[in-house]
């Protein structure tokens, strides 16, 4: 009897840890439920809309019609996805790498800050469908011009963010810094790179989704693979199920980038400032 009611009593715990677990496994679906709905809501009625007024299929497919799609061009979406997946990547980092590192050297040299910041901001205002014919024209019609041009899409926003954040250092913990002695080094990763996280984090939100935009933008011109070039090719062959779902895949994309920044964002900045203090 004493067995049985310690084996019990060593169960109930394992019981609560396991339903603590599902519990916690079910938070984000939780949390983003109305998202969900909404989403699923938008299908529904499209699907809705698409019988009812009997949409044809070259100008709107119905859900349904797009997920056949997928089963019917499964490995070509596949093969398209994987180049668009690097570009976007590589662009992404190689773009913020270099803006977070310019933004230091702007913040640590106000010379170099007034001499190559407008710079920075005329190349943002060039539109990026006239930069990629110059970029192909100059290193040719493979990888390197998408990577490029999905680069350049990220890096201003992480430039001025940055430049904002390394700036937004308390002024009183800098002094407090140099009256404790702390060498340069010291001050930039115990106090600006920190006070600097928050403002980065908002960039590489909208960069991930830009990368991806930067990427298929740049198969537009002239590129034979990719999701870019087969949303062309879906287009001038009226297969409309194939191009919705192509454009699923380029907007789950951009999504999942978005979601594994936020992700690293959890994992990295443990505070942040509010409005209040």
């Amino acid at each position: 009897m004493s067995d049985a009611v310690q084996s019990a009593a060593d169960r109930a715990p394992a019981a609560r840890g396991s339903n603590a677990a599902a519990a916690s496994a079910l938070d984000p679906l939780i949390d983003n439920l109305p998202a969900i709905l909404a989403i699923v809501g938008c299908i529904v009625l499209w699907q809705l809309i698409v019988w009812g007024f009997s949409v044809p299929t070259f100008m709107a497919p119905s859900p349904i019609a797009v997920i056949g799609a997928f089963k019917a061009n499964g490995a070509t979406l596949l093969a398209n996805f994987l180049p668009t997946l690097m570009e976007a990547v590589l662009g992404f980092l190689f773009g913020n790498v270099v803006a977070v590192l310019l933004a230091v050297w702007f913040v640590y040299s106000p010379i170099a800050e007034k001499a190559f910041y407008p710079i920075a901001v005329i190349v943002k205002s060039i539109p990026i469908i006239a930069i990629a014919p110059i970029l192909v024209l100059l290193v040719g019609n493979g990888i390197a011009p998408k990577i490029i041009i999905a680069a350049l899409i990220c890096f201003f926003p992480t430039l001025v963010n940055m430049v904002q954040g390394l700036k937004s250092a308390s002024p009183a913990m800098l002094d407090l810094m140099r009256v404790l002695s702390a060498s340069g080094a010291e001050i930039f990763w115990k106090v600006r790179l920190p006070a600097s996280l928050p403002f980065l984090f908002a960039a590489l939100k909208i960069a991930a989704t830009s990368s991806v935009v930067g990427a298929i933008v740049a198969e537009w011109i002239g590129s034979s693979y990719g999701l870019g070039a087969l949303i062309i090719d879906a287009t001038y062959n009226f297969r409309s199920p194939l191009l919705y779902a192509t454009v699923v895949i380029a907007a789950a994309l951009a999504v999942a980038l978005f979601f594994a920044v936020s992700i690293v964002e959890k994992k990295v900045v443990r505070w942040k400032t509010t409005a209040s203090e």
